[in-house]
């Protein structure tokens, strides 16, 4: 079983990537999103800690879960208390995707897991996987992308990109790159040829 990680920068595309390998490939595929959703639900230790880290802000509802919109607030509004959400929640995250990794390793079923993330984090965390992959696609056709499918304005835009990395930093960490700025064919077939490379066939292909 091959692991791969998939990212890239907001509106680059990921999402349909992502079908694609699961629709077409003995694939499963797990999303840092989701997962964080689940590590901050109560009952976890990564809840117990930002309990205490946000306490008297306000982020928590009448039953006890986080209220995402009013910790969504507070972190663009207090670096600290961001910096030190991401301390508690992306190593909790990387952690379990690779314990879940390894058990579907273990299981021996699949040819190929994919995890996901918007963002690299900390080249500690790249280590988890066999490769990492870069879904490229330029500024203008991510910006074209945002408004169209989010409603986003420039000003938004601008500020999403400003916190990401540059091209050349996702270059540098990545060990192949996917050019996603023509039709999604065309960047279907850069990871069937990326794929075949490494031994990995589509469900149902002839050896």
């Amino acid at each position: 079983m091959l692991h791969i990680g998939i990212t890239g920068g907001v509106g680059a595309g990921k999402s349909e990537i992502l079908k694609y390998l699961e629709q077409e490939y003995n694939c499963r595929v797990l999303l840092a999103d989701e997962v964080a959703h689940d590590l901050m639900e109560p009952g976890t230790d990564c809840y117990s800690r930002l309990r205490q880290l946000f306490a008297g802000d306000g982020v928590f509802a009448e039953d006890g879960r986080i209220d995402r919109p009013a910790l969504a607030r507070v972190l663009f509004s207090d670096e600290e208390k961001r910096k030190a959400c991401d301390g508690i929640v992306h190593p909790a995250v990387w952690d379990a995707v690779a314990k879940q990794a390894e058990e579907e390793r273990q299981r021996g079923v699949l040819d190929l897991f994919v995890s996901e993330a918007a963002l690299l984090q900390d080249e500690k965390e790249d280590a988890i996987r066999d490769e990492v992959w870069y879904i490229y696609t330029s500024e203008a056709n991510r910006r074209a992308r945002l408004k169209k499918s989010r409603g986003y304005s420039d000003q938004k835009i601008d500020g999403i990109f400003g916190s990401q990395m540059g091209e050349e930093e996702y270059r540098r960490r990545c060990a192949a790159e996917i050019d996603n700025n023509r039709t999604p064919a065309e960047a279907f077939a850069q990871i069937d040829r990326l794929l075949l490379a490494r031994g990995i066939r589509k469900k149902g292909s002839m050896e």
